[in-house]
């Protein structure tokens, strides 16, 4: 109940983020907050394709985050008021566990750029002798560890909570989909918005290996399970508020 019920209540930074977040599309009147590691990519090409500055969604170009792309943190106080008042708003959302296994599977083993930034430093904090590390060894344990050092308001977004990112008791979203129900949830909304019927969400890319439920309970089986019960009330609120159930880590389980 003390949760902030609008954006102007929220602490600056927490504000900041949350309309860094938010994307505009005034041509069909609606607001996306996106997640990093919930095919956002995909939901970028859309609104790029809804604006005229991409052609199509199935164009094989590296995605561009920025250009392109109008936030509402860019906009005037009274005009991020009336979009958030009069716009459709919608997020999407994934399993807590999974999002962040996705995000250390991608960032530590194939962007040269975040092991360097971010892979070093978790080697160096938690291994001995960890300082000859390039950052494309962290373990999954040291990867979690490193969360629980940290503050959710500070983290890197695409391991930040969704709740830190998207404010869903300070922004009132007319709909949450969900990654599990990916194409059936995204084309809703796409009606939903009064998309062009020609525009359809595009389809995984071939290159692109998806978590599974078994490399999820392979990699969480094989972590000390407190650090995952300490990891979990951290985004405790990404569980209940979206109905994602705790994992299960029991050894009976576990054996299996």
């Amino acid at each position: 109940r003390a949760m902030p019920r609008s954006v102007w209540e929220l602490p600056a930074g927490q504000r900041r983020t949350v309309l860094r977040h938010l994307l505009v599309s005034d041509k069909y009147r609606f607001l996306y907050c996106y997640v990093p590691k919930v095919a956002c990519s995909n939901w970028k090409r859309i609104l790029k394709v809804l604006d005229g500055a991409l052609e199509s969604v199935d164009v094989k170009l590296k995605m561009d985050h920025k250009s392109d792309l109008v936030f509402l943190g860019d906009m005037k106080p009274d005009e991020i008021s009336y979009r958030l008042k009069n716009y459709y708003k919608f997020i999407f959302v994934r399993n807590p566990m999974e999002r962040l296994l996705s995000a250390y599977r991608n960032k530590f083993g194939e962007i040269k750029e975040y092991q360097q930034k971010y892979g070093v430093e978790i080697v160096r904090r938690y291994r001995k002798n960890g300082g000859n590390s390039a950052g494309d060894d962290v373990t999954f344990s040291e990867f979690l560890r490193y969360l629980l050092d940290e503050e959710a308001e500070r983290m890197n977004e695409h391991w930040m909570p969704i709740y830190n990112l998207c404010q869903p008791c300070a922004v009132r979203y007319d709909f949450i989909g969900s990654y599990e129900r990916l194409n059936t949830d995204a084309n809703y909304v796409l009606e939903q918005v009064q998309s062009p019927s020609f525009i359809r969400f595009p389809e995984r890319q071939s290159w692109y290996k998806p978590v599974t439920a078994e490399t999820l309970h392979y990699y969480l089986c094989n972590t000390q399970r407190r650090l995952i019960k300490e990891l979990l009330l951290k985004y405790i609120l990404d569980f209940s508020l979206f109905a994602y159930p705790l994992p299960n880590i029991t050894s009976e389980f576990c054996k299996q």
